[in-house]
């Protein structure tokens, strides 16, 4: 996975879902993409909970679960283009430099603020990784997998079509289906997804291979809930929800075998929280 998300200008990051990043010289805080809890000098955070999953028609039931609350979820009403959708998480990257073993980075706050139509430059304040309301270069216009607001209003409403969408769109990958799955998560991270889209692309990841369900995983935010999850490259990706209302919490990365840049098998490799998710009228403004 190495296609490249927008952040701060002149300091490029990775797409989150992005396994772990391989990160060289003095961009290695800010071009990390994996999440974790933090970890105690010389011990690795491990999953408290064993690897128990449930087969692909458990994973279609809970995703079509998963669609019908998307589908009912209220939008905020009347959304302007020159409004912000903010979004605060709680994350912590793995990174790795030069040769040197990959490492966790505890866990920290995110708040970003990205223009509802993709033309206005938004904001992201990490202090963690330095970033005091640095600014976020506009989307470039015409990338398929743009994140605004207004371009997620243009994606298919039907799960056939998001399906090919999946398809024509996802990239980057070992798999078209791991390029999906990432791709899944990618749009529903920081961003607002529409209820009709946003139903329309559960369904179409029910279509995904090799997904299955997690019954117990915890986001970075200590939250227990209910995962949707495919393995790929050694590790297992989970997309989290809340066992009741099926909203999305954010994610965990397990290794489900020990991995060549350091991690051993049941360490856990990333972990993110979605904490809030809403529209505001200018950049840097809390709700």
């Amino acid at each position: 996975m190495t296609e490249i998300r927008q952040e701060p200008s002149e300091a490029p990051v990775r797409r989150r879902f992005l396994r772990t990043a391989l990160v060289v010289g003095a961009v290695a805080a800010v071009t990390a993409v994996t999440v974790t809890l933090t970890v105690p000098s010389g011990q690795a955070e491990r999953a408290a909970t064993p690897d128990k999953r449930a087969g692909t028609n458990d994973a279609a039931r809970l995703l079509e679960d998963i669609a019908l609350a998307a589908e009912h979820a209220k939008a905020p009403a009347d959304i302007r283009d020159d409004q912000f959708v903010y979004i605060k998480s709680k994350v912590g990257w793995t990174t790795q430099t030069n040769d040197e073993p990959a490492k966790l980075q505890p866990i920290h706050e995110r708040e970003v603020w990205k223009s509802v139509d993709g033309r206005r430059k938004g904001l992201l304040d990490e202090p963690y990784q330095g970033f005091d309301d640095e600014p976020l270069d506009a989307e470039l216009a015409g990338i398929p997998s743009n994140t605004n607001y207004r371009h997620l209003q243009t994606l298919p409403t039907d799960p056939e079509k998001m399906y090919a969408w999946l398809n024509r769109v996802s990239e980057g990958s070992n798999s078209k289906d791991e390029a999906n799955f990432v791709l899944v998560g990618d749009l529903v991270r920081e961003s607002l997804m529409p209820p009709p889209q946003a139903a329309a692309l559960y369904r179409a990841a029910a279509r995904i291979s090799g997904v299955f369900v997690i019954d117990d995983a915890v986001d970075a935010a200590g939250r227990h809930g209910v995962a949707v999850a495919r393995v790929d490259r050694g590790q297992r990706f989970e997309l989290i929800f809340d066992k009741k209302t099926k909203e999305f919490l954010g994610e965990r990365e397990v290794a489900v075998e020990d991995l060549p840049w350091g991690f051993k098998k049941g360490d856990i490799t990333g972990r993110a929280a979605i904490l809030e998710r809403t529209v505001v009228d200018k950049a840097g403004q809390r709700p």
